[in-house]
């Protein structure tokens, strides 16, 4: 069962990271998306057949993820998440696109994570006391806050977009914690099942403004770092997971780590964000941070 929910998370991780890209690159033709006029930004997206076929992949990525969930522990689901970003990169090389140094250190920090992530499946997971709703309805509440800051005051000293795209992935990763909350029946699970779609959809607004306002990687590429980086350290610190002891313990830390690196690189500034060797799109980057 833990192997096939981390095959689910790895697929899901393909999934999504396509979508974002898909969607980026299409909202890159689109007129200005601004809250202001939020009928007509939604019409223009959802319009777009380029940017349709990005959010479909998403969500089905999003579907294969709660199934994921189902079957194993957070932090495991999304340290194979982090990785799959490097395995989109990797596809990306396989189909004519051009990675420099940088991307290609991320690749192989990302596949030996995985590599390394499996050979400690057969420890299996140690979990702690039952959970009650308190830890996870204080993370989702504490994210929350932090989105708020990194959204306005954070945004004006931050690269175009970051802001946005770090709020966006805080309230995603928010959301992820209620998702888990949700499948594992932790009370209130009514509460849980509002707060999932309640994140998620705020979190998608934020992201399509980011992705009109910065570069693919410091949108989706932070977003998605700060999607799969803060459940992982929730597993531990809300949900009691626990890592092996002995030598499968050491590789599952390896494994973490080296997923965790791999999308870091890849979401970090690089001499060739400008230029989008992952397929960048029409990047607005040149244009300052606009208020939604």
């Amino acid at each position: 069962m833990l192997a096939v929910g981390l095959l689910l998370a790895l697929l899901s991780a393909a999934a999504l990271s396509s979508g974002f890209y898909i969607q980026h690159s299409a909202s890159g033709r689109l007129p200005e998306l601004t809250l202001r006029h939020p009928v007509a930004s939604l019409s223009s997206l959802f319009g777009s057949g380029r940017w349709l076929i990005g959010f479909v992949t998403g969500l089905a990525g999003w579907g294969l993820y709660i199934a994921a969930l189902y079957l194993a522990p957070l932090s495991l689901v999304q340290a194979v998440s982090a990785g799959g970003v490097g395995l989109l990169a990797l596809l990306a090389r396989f189909g004519g696109l051009r990675l420099a140094a940088r991307e290609r250190v991320a690749v192989a920090a990302a596949v030996g994570g995985l590599v390394l992530l499996a050979l400690s499946l057969p420890a299996g997971v140690a979990q702690a006391a039952r959970v009650t709703g308190d830890r996870p309805l204080a993370w989702v509440a504490g994210s929350l806050v932090v989105a708020a800051i990194a959204a306005l005051p954070a945004a004006a000293v931050l690269r175009p977009g970051a802001g946005l795209a770090m709020a966006s992935g805080l309230l995603y990763s928010a959301g992820d914690v209620a998702t888990k909350a949700a499948v594992s029946g932790i009370h209130p699970v009514y509460l849980f099942a509002i707060l999932l779609p309640a994140c998620h959809g705020l979190a998608f607004v934020l992201l399509q403004l980011a992705f009109q306002r910065g570069t693919v990687m410091a949108t989706a590429g932070v977003s998605s770092l700060l999607t799969n980086l803060l459940p992982i350290v929730a597993g531990f610190a809300v949900f009691g997971e626990q890592m092996p002891g002995g030598f499968a313990g050491g590789l599952r830390t390896a494994g973490f780590a080296g997923a965790v690196i791999g999308a870091a690189l890849l979401a970090g500034q690089g001499h060739d964000d400008q230029k989008g060797t992952l397929g960048g799109g029409a990047d607005r980057s040149a244009h300052p941070e606009r208020v939604p």
